[in-house]
C-alpha cells in the first residue's frame, strides 16, 4: 500500500480507519489539478538543482500520462488508495520509480491539498459564473421582447401597483448580477497559491514559491505558511456565493411556479421545460422551478455545514478540513445543472400579456401614482393618501433601457474579467 505517511508506525492501518478515512471517492475530481501541483514542484525541485532537468521532464511526462489516463477511466484504482493523491503518488512510482521518489522534498499533503483544491476552485468556478451571466442574459432578452407589457407588481403576494414585465424580469437579473460579482470577489481571494507551505512552517529547501505559483496560473503566494494550509475561507466564501445565488434561483422559481397556474395564468412553460404526472394525463408541471426552491435548501446546507467543521478549529491543518471538498463539489455541480435549466426555462416560456394586463387593470393599483401626484400639487401626503384615487392616471414609463444599458455593460465586464 503507499501512503503519503508512516514512519513511526509499525501496524498496518485498520480497515475500518482506511473505510472511514478515504475521500478518493469524490477527491477524485481533484485529479488534473493534483497532477498539476506535483508537475509545479518537480520544477521547483529541479530549480533549486535537488533534482536534474532530466528527472524533472521524466516526471512531468509521468504526470501528464496519469492525468490523462483518470480522466480517460482507463486508470486502475487501487483499494488501498486513500485518496487521489495517493493514487496519484503511487502511479507516479510506479512509472518512474527513480525519479518519482524525490518529488515529495520540501512537500507536504497539506500544501498539495489546498493547492490543487484552490486550483480547482479558480478553474470550475468561472464556468459556475459563466453560467449565471447566462440567465442574465435569458432574462434581457424577455425584457427586451416585452417593454411595455403591464402586470401587476405585488407586496405581501397581493397586488400593489402596475409596474411593467420588463421592470420585473430585469429584478431578478440584478439580484443574479450581484451574486456572479461575488463570486468573483471570492475566486479573486482563492486566487492564491499555498505551495511551499509544507506541513505548516515551510521548508529549508530553496524552493521558489512564486515561481511555482506562476506555473500553476496563480496570482498570488501566501504570506503566511500557517495561514496557508489551514485557510478554508475561500471554499466557504464560495459556499456563500452559491447559497444566495439558490436563494436567488428560488425566488425566481416561486414566481415561474405561481405565474404558471391557472389561478394566476401569467405564463406558460415550453413543453421541452416541463413534466408531466404519472396519473394525470392533463397534468403540466414546473418541475424545473419546483426544483430550483428546493436544490436552494441543498446549497444553504452546504454552507452552514462547512462553516460549523470550521468554526472550532486550532491552527493549523486538522483532518477536519476533509470535509470541506464535498459541499464546494456539490454547490459547483448543483449550480452547472440548475442554473441552465432555469435559462432554458425562462428563454422558452410563453408570457400571456393579456392576462397581465386584465390583472393590473384594477383603478385602485394606481392609488400611489395618484396620491404623489397630489403631493406635486402642495396636499400633503397625508391628505393625499386618503383621496379616493379611483380612475386615475397610469404609471409613468420605467427605465427598462436604462436597465438594460447597465446590465450589458455590467456583463461585459464580467466576462472579460473571467476572459
Amino acid at each position: 500500500m503507499t501512503k503519503l505517511w508512516g514512519g513511526r508506525f509499525g501496524d498496518e492501518p485498520a480497515p475500518e480507519l482506511l473505510a472511514f478515512t478515504e475521500s478518493l471517492s469524490f477527491d477524485r475530481l481533484l485529479a488534473n489539478e493534483d497532477c498539476a501541483v506535483l508537475a509545479a514542484h518537480s520544477r521547483a525541485l529541479s530549480r533549486a538543482g535537488l533534482i536534474t532537468d532530466a528527472e524533472a521532464d521524466t516526471v512531468l511526462t509521468a504526470l501528464e500520462g496519469i492525468a490523462r489516463d483518470i480522466a480517460s477511466g482507463a486508470f486502475p484504482f487501487d483499494p488501498g488508495d486513500e485518496d487521489i493523491h495517493t493514487a496519484v503518488e503511487r502511479a507516479l512510482l510506479e512509472r518512474v520509480p527513480d525519479a518519482g521518489p524525490k518529488v515529495r522534498a520540501g512537500l507536504s499533503r497539506n500544501d498539495r491539498v489546498v493547492s490543487a483544491l484552490r486550483l480547482w476552485l479558480v478553474r470550475h468556478g468561472r464556468s459556475v459564473a459563466l453560467s449565471a451571466c447566462d440567465l442574465i442574459d435569458a432574462l434581457m432578452e424577455r425584457a427586451r421582447e416585452h417593454p411595455d407589457a403591464l402586470m401587476p407588481g405585488y407586496t405581501h403576494l397581493q397586488r400593489a401597483q402596475p409596474v411593467s414585465l420588463a421592470h420585473h424580469l430585469l429584478a431578478h437579473a440584478f439580484a443574479f448580477e450581484r451574486d456572479v460579482r461575488r463570486m468573483l470577489d471570492a475566486l479573486g481571494r482563492t486566487d492564491v497559491s499555498p505551495l511551499g507551505a509544507g506541513a505548516l512552517a515551510g521548508s529549508t529547501l530553496e524552493l521558489d514559491a512564486h515561481r511555482s505559483a506562476h506555473d500553476l496560473g496563480f496570482g498570488f503566494v501566501a504570506s503566511n505558511s500557517i495561514d496557508a494550509v489551514s485557510d478554508r475561507d475561500f471554499v466557504a466564501e464560495f459556499c456563500a456565493a452559491l447559497a444566495i445565488a439558490g436563494v436567488h434561483a428560488s425566488r425566481l422559481g416561486e414566481e415561474i411556479v405561481l405565474w404558471t397556474t391557472a389561478e394566476f395564468g401569467f405564463a406558460e412553460l415550453s413543453d421541452a421545460y416541463a413534466t408531466g404526472s404519472s396519473l394525470m394525463p392533463q397534468k403540466k408541471n414546473p418541475d424545473v422551478a419546483e426544483l430550483a426552491r428546493g436544490k436552494a435548501g441543498r446549497l444553504i446546507g452546504n454552507l452552514t455545514g462547512l462553516l460549523a467543521t470550521l468554526k472550532g478549529l486550532p491552527l493549523a491543518y486538522n483532518r477536519d478540513l476533509q470535509e470541506d471538498k464535498e459541499p464546494l463539489f456539490d454547490g459547483v455541480a448543483t449550480m452547472l445543472t440548475m442554473i441552465p435549466a432555469l435559462a432554458g426555462a425562462v428563454r422558452t416560456m410563453r408570457f400571456d400579456t393579456d392576462a397581465m394586463a386584465r390583472a393590473a387593470g384594477d383603478d385602485m393599483l394606481l392609488a400611489t401614482d395618484i396620491a404623489e401626484h397630489l403631493v406635486t400639487t402642495g396636499v400633503p401626503f397625508r391628505d393625499a393618501h386618503e383621496t379616493d384615487t379611483r380612475n386615475a392616471p397610469g404609471p409613468s414609463a420605467s427605465s427598462v433601457d436604462a436597465q438594460l444599458s447597465h446590465l450589458d455593460a455590467s456583463l461585459k465586464q464580467i466576462r472579460d474579467a473571467l476572459g
